[in-house]
């Protein structure tokens, strides 16, 4: 009898695992009440509804979190199956992934690029780190999830940005709650340069995180909590731009997340309270964009508000977003000075002059009188992986857009009229002949 119960429970747990595989082949197609579970059991794969109506599924990769059910990405997001009667997501003989629905019909596809090595058949896999794999029997990748996000980035999976200096990758929030299809806000590097990322709003600017500099490239670190530290990188491989980012090892489940809202936050899984904790949010307070006006920066310290660099002034005390004006007006020709300001996210609408060293960078700005402010950071130790050791920006014209008094950030060199010493200088010389004319006149028979 034992012996009998041994195998009742044996013939009930078997079912859990035949479940848990973690590949997909062209002979074992994956139909709705299907998962599958990457190797670890940290991620699922299969069909859901973001409501209980069921009333449209979707293809999706959730955290593997039993009675808990966060989505990281979305296959067919702007393609909802409406019929799920004979839906099935299959790899064809042709080495494709693709979702049919009920008639037959193609709902999303991952193509095969490639053509090496794909005589003995492909298979798609999920692995623990989220991507989903689409790869020949030999081992060679030909199509990745990764490189297709939905709004998540995963930590230790590569985000790529641009591929040969063109736009390539960006997250796409949920339109709602409950509606993956893509909505308003977006997150990527800037098509201008691959020196900045933007969180878009349509196509305008809604945020602007920390310029690229020293930090980013080579490793900045956030400590979550007292056992989980996060490092972030931008790197180079080939002709793909990349951002990454690592945590320590116990860290608990984490993710970057761009909501519905247009809010970037770190995320961590709290095993006590069963929940996702915001580690770091952005943006906060005054830092959207451009939200301080020209030459105006966000404080963020304490209770954010927005302040004027020295030599500036704000432009209406009722309205901060007007920005700031100067205190005196430059003269091209005459003698100016820069003010430093440490501990500066750098404006946008930069000028990039590359292979500068700091001095060169300084005289670069200096003796170009419609050069409003400069910033230098040596890249050498990141082992020149933008192509450059040094990083030297330059802005021109009549203003300084969206800066920020922030963490990880740099000295920024702002243009002023005339030092305090050369002011002192002239009104010596200004001050001399009046002297001289006083004592004439009050003693002229001493001339």
């Amino acid at each position: 009898m034992a012996k009998l119960h041994g195998f009742f429970l044996l013939f009930l747990i078997l079912p859990f695992f035949c479940e848990s595989n973690d590949q997909l082949t062209q002979a074992t197609p994956l139909s709705p009440g299907n998962m599958l579970i990457s190797k670890g059991g940290v991620f699922a794969l299969g069909f859901f509804s973001p409501t209980n109506s069921n009333k449209s599924l979707y293809l999706g990769i959730w955290y593997n979190i039993p009675g808990e059910r966060t989505v990281v990405w979305v296959a067919n997001r702007d393609n909802p199956i409406s019929n799920t009667s004979t839906v099935k997501l299959t790899v064809t003989n042709s080495s494709e992934m693709v979702l049919f629905d009920s008639e037959g019909r193609t709902l999303w596809m991952a193509v095969n690029t490639t053509t090496a090595g794909g005589a003995d058949g492909v298979v798609a896999i999920l692995l623990d780190s989220g991507n989903f794999v689409l790869r020949f029997l030999n081992g060679t990748d030909i199509w990745q999830s990764i490189d297709h996000p939905t709004d998540t980035i995963l930590p230790n999976t590569r985000f790529l940005l641009s591929y040969k200096a063109q736009l390539f990758g960006r997250i796409v929030a949920w339109k709602g709650p409950d509606d993956p299809s893509s909505g308003d806000f977006s997150f990527g590097i800037d098509p201008s340069s691959n020196l900045q990322l933007f969180i878009w709003n349509g196509s305008l600017p809604y945020k602007r995180p920390t310029v690229v500099n020293e930090v980013s490239v080579s490793g900045g670190t956030y400590q979550s909590n007292t056992t989980s530290i996060m490092s972030q990188y931008l790197f180079y491989r080939g002709d793909k731009f990349y951002y990454t980012y690592t945590v320590s090892d116990g860290s608990p489940y984490t993710r970057i997340l761009l909501d519905y809202g247009g809010n970037l936050s770190l995320l961590s899984w709290n095993n006590t309270t069963l929940s996702w904790t915001v580690a770091s949010e952005t943006p906060r307070g005054c830092d959207l964009y451009a939200s301080c006006g020209p030459f105006g920066y966000c404080d963020v310290a304490a209770a954010p508000t927005c302040r004027c660099p020295d030599g500036f002034e704000l432009v209406d005390s009722r309205n901060l977003s007007q920005g700031c004006k100067r205190k005196e007006a430059l003269k091209c020709g005459k003698e100016n000075y820069f003010t430093t300001m440490p501990d500066m996210k750098v404006p946008d609408k930069f000028l990039h002059v590359r292979n500068r060293s700091f001095d060169q960078c300084a005289d670069e700005c200096t003796r170009n009188c419609s050069c409003m402010a400069y910033a230098y950071a040596n890249l050498s130790s990141a082992g020149s992986i933008l192509g450059d050791m040094s990083r030297c920006l330059v802005w021109t014209g009549d203003d300084l857009i969206d800066m920020e008094k922030a963490t990880f950030a740099e000295n920024l060199y702002i243009r002023l009229g005339e030092s305090p010493a050369h002011k002192k200088n002239n009104l010596a010389k200004i001050l001399l002949p009046i002297t001289a004319f006083v004592l004439l006149l009050a003693f002229p028979a001493l001339v």
